[in-house]
């Protein structure tokens, strides 16, 4: 076993409970679904406006594709350690720094999931007083995304936390196979060669 598949083996085992894997891949599919429906919707309202036979629900549908693909795309990226920024400045630190870098930048996480979780909550149950038109349907539908999306905010950060403070923040990236050098192609002209 080479020392890049027991770096890959020893990621995927410290970084990741695998129970947590399949929920990742389904939120992942998830957002795929969401986002080609809004683009498809969006392109439908278009489309149906031109032609002067507008569809009026559309735009209730494009927005709770909207505002669902937000939310679960948020957890998601949270599971993925997707925020460019706060990443990018704690893998520039090593040791105890990085520790407390890594620490703070999750309980702030975790912080704004209880308050997803919390608020979002209260919003959900005022959405019942409150209905979409053209539909009628209740406005909490909408809302119901938010404290969904706080649950598995904290849990990814549980796990992070977990996973960090046991086996360390510090996990280099496996050398992938899109590493490899691309060879310089020479554009000069040899002598004798024919145009």
């Amino acid at each position: 076993m080479s020392i890049a598949d027991k770096l890959v083996l020893k990621r995927q085992r410290h970084l990741k409970w695998r129970a947590l894997d399949r929920l990742e891949l389904v939120l992942m599919m998830l957002c795929g679904i969401l986002c080609f429906g809004f683009s498809l919707s969006v392109t439908a309202d278009i489309v149906t406006r031109t032609i002067g036979h507008p569809w009026l629900w559309l735009q209730e549908f494009t927005s709770a594709l909207f505002i669902y693909a937000i939310f679960i795309g948020a957890a998601t990226a949270t599971r993925r350690n997707d925020h460019l920024y706060l990443a990018a400045i704690a893998e520039s630190m090593r040791g105890g720094s990085r520790i407390v870098v890594e620490v703070f930048t999750r309980l702030v996480v975790l912080a704004v999931s209880f308050c997803l979780v919390w608020y979002g909550y209260l919003n959900c149950l005022r959405g019942f007083g409150s209905f979409r038109l053209p539909s009628g349907q209740p406005i909490a539908y909408l809302y119901v995304i938010i404290p969904l999306s706080g649950i598995l905010i904290g849990l990814f950060t549980v796990e992070q936390l977990v996973n960090g403070l046991v086996h360390g923040f510090d996990h280099p990236e496996p050398p992938s196979d899109d590493d490899h050098e691309i060879p310089s192609i020479s554009t000069s002209v040899e002598p004798g060669a024919q145009h």
